[in-house]
């Protein structure tokens, strides 16, 4: 009832300012003769879009969600009012937003010291100031280095601070940060993806005085005070929000006036506001692709356009397997030549997608690089059973394949119920593999079973997981994070895959700075994952974004872990 409610306002809304617009007003047509009326007449119009996001959030910045849960539409909302040193491009690639440059070997604003450590410098634009009208300073920079340092504020935490030496003024606008040892992704210490930069004179205060309270400030919405191309206007608890261009933004006024911003949970909901055109844009995850195509079809106005993010794979087993051949590298092999990964990107994702034969996100800047080095495994049934012949595996008179002593070969494979697109994968591939004569028992996890840790790290053969699939996600693939009885199943290494030499090369990886041999290491971590199979990739997620036709450039990116770009947002106009 909540939904109708908002789409009923919001059409009658639409409806209201159209009759407005071109109803005759109570004074009759306006003189020509008359200069104020004609000024009235001759004013611009309002440029306002309506936004939709899936979830609702408690906080404008995304970390102070809930202890750091991450909503759908969070991070977009973010972008949209507040404004970081720097941010990521539609190409991925690091631009300057509220710094002067970003930090690199080549401008000598980020140098490799001869002891191992490491110094960048952040320089402030002069124009840059936060939407009271107070400048940012090197001070706000301080401060939230202190803040997100904090153990007492775990939902700021992030790997780069343990890397961090110290960190001091160098005058107003300049800050210095030393590093006690090498750090890859140091350039991207004061952007969103490590971090928000927050404002010393609206914060420090309570933080010093109740930090337990800090998480509940109204600051985090009905007061929040950015530095982005719009300002918070209104806050809604529960329903949205309402933004107004901000005419001192770093990189220029937006061209939109007004961006009303409803909270939407309900699917269908959503789909029925757009189609009303009472919504224009979804911010962040938000429908599912069948709805998308559905919505599509039906919608003259608007359209859907894509992001790759995440990618569907498969974990094997390599603690206890059951049967144990599954840690054989020409086993798993022979299994990813069964599946038509081609078909399921075509079948699941009407063909917006792509097979996923590395690790990398197509949207970074080196993907092309790397993925023309690793091998491919292309659908080949008739290859897949004569591995596993070669194995010891023959077909048996029932069509199924059995081992030398007569044991039918059967496998497992789990995934979340109640994800739709999970599911559908882990039937496919177990339909694929039964064609070439495996017993499959495809498990769909019940929502009770889901958090027991034990029960999910000791799956007997394949677990299907959607994962984050860009350079950040390589952390999650150390020995270091495998979940073990000894630390009560914590850890992100599902396949529990632990090698020495795989570790070498992440390690490297995360003290490489330059990016040419760090490319290098990449490649080589991407080779070993396509070589041992460790992770066997699937394909791309194809993530909709529905944008209205009166609104441009509406850019995606494709890097990291967010779908719309919004940090191009003061560029946007409407029709």
């Amino acid at each position: 009832m909540k939904h109708a409610i908002v789409l009923r306002g919001l059409t009658m809304g639409v409806l209201a300012a159209l009759l407005s617009a071109c109803g005759p007003t109570a004074s009759g047509p306006a003189s020509t003769s008359d200069p104020v009326q004609g000024s009235r007449q001759q004013a611009p119009a309002v440029k306002r879009i309506t936004a939709a996001v899936k979830s609702e959030p408690k906080a404008v910045i995304s970390r102070a969600n809930q202890s750091g849960i991450v909503l759908a539409g969070a991070d977009e909302l973010e972008q949209s009012v507040h404004a970081n040193m720097v941010m990521p491009n539609a190409n991925g690639n690091l631009i300057p937003q509220l710094a002067v440059a970003v930090p690199s070997i080549e401008n000598g604003l980020w140098k490799l010291l001869p002891d191992g450590r490491m110094e960048t410098v952040w320089q402030i634009k002069p124009n840059a100031r936060w939407h009271d009208g107070t400048p940012v300073a090197v001070d706000d920079l301080l401060f939230t280095l202190q803040v997100v340092q904090d153990r007492d504020m775990p939902y700021f935490k992030h790997l780069a601070y343990d890397s961090i030496e110290s960190a001091e003024a160098v005058g107003r606008d300049t800050l210095s940060v030393k590093w006690k040892q090498p750090f890859i992704d140091a350039d991207l210490l004061l952007s969103q993806r490590v971090t928000t930069i927050l404002p010393r004179h609206l914060l420090e205060k309570p933080y010093l005085e109740d930090k337990g309270s800090f998480e509940q400030l109204p600051f985090w919405n009905k007061e929040f005070v950015g530095t982005g191309a719009f300002k918070l206007r209104e806050w809604n608890h529960g329903s949205g929000a309402v933004l107004e261009a901000n005419p001192d933004y770093v990189l220029g006024r937006p061209k939109i006036d007004e961006v009303n911003v409803v909270f939407i949970t309900d699917p269908a909901a959503l789909a029925a506001n757009l189609l009303a055109g009472a919504v224009d844009l979804t911010m962040g995850r938000n429908i599912s692709l069948d709805q998308a195509l559905q919505i599509r079809d039906q919608w003259r106005d608007g359209t859907a356009q894509y992001g790759l993010k995440n990618w569907i794979m498969v974990y094997p087993q390599f603690v206890d397997p059951n049967p144990t051949v599954v840690t054989d590298v020409r086993f798993r092999r022979a299994l990813v030549h069964a599946i038509d990964r081609q078909e399921m990107v075509d079948s699941l994702l009407a063909g917006l997608a792509m097979v996923a034969h590395t690790l990398m996100n197509p949207g970074q800047p080196d993907y092309a690089e790397v993925e023309r080095r690793v091998p491919k495994y292309e659908y080949d049934p008739r290859k897949a059973t004569a591995m596993l012949e070669d194995l010891g595996y023959s077909v048996g008179t029932d069509g199924g394949l059995r081992d030398a002593s007569s044991q039918r070969l059967g496998l497992e494979i789990r995934t979340t119920q109640g994800d739709d697109l999970q599911e559908k994968s882990m039937f496919a591939v177990s339909g694929y593999w039964q064609r070439i004569g495996i017993a499959m028992e495809p498990i769909p996890v019940p929502p009770q079973r889901s958090q027991d840790r034990a029960y999910r790290s000791t799956f007997p053969s394949f677990d299907l997981k959607r994962q984050p699939n860009d350079l950040d996600a390589l952390p999650r693939i150390h020995s270091s994070k495998t979940p073990l009885a000894e630390n009560n199943f914590v850890g992100d290494n599902y396949s529990r895959y632990m090698n020495p030499q795989f570790d070498a090369l992440l390690d490297r990886y995360f003290v490489t700075i330059p990016r040419p041999e760090r490319i290098a290491v990449v490649s080589q971590v991407a080779m070993h994952i396509a070589e041992t199979l460790n992770l066997m990739g699937l394909f791309y997620q194809a993530e909709p974004t529905m944008v209205n036709n009166r609104i441009s450039p509406v850019s995606l990116t494709m890097a990291g872990g967010t779908t719309i770009f919004m940090g191009n947002v003061n560029e946007w106009d409407v029709k």
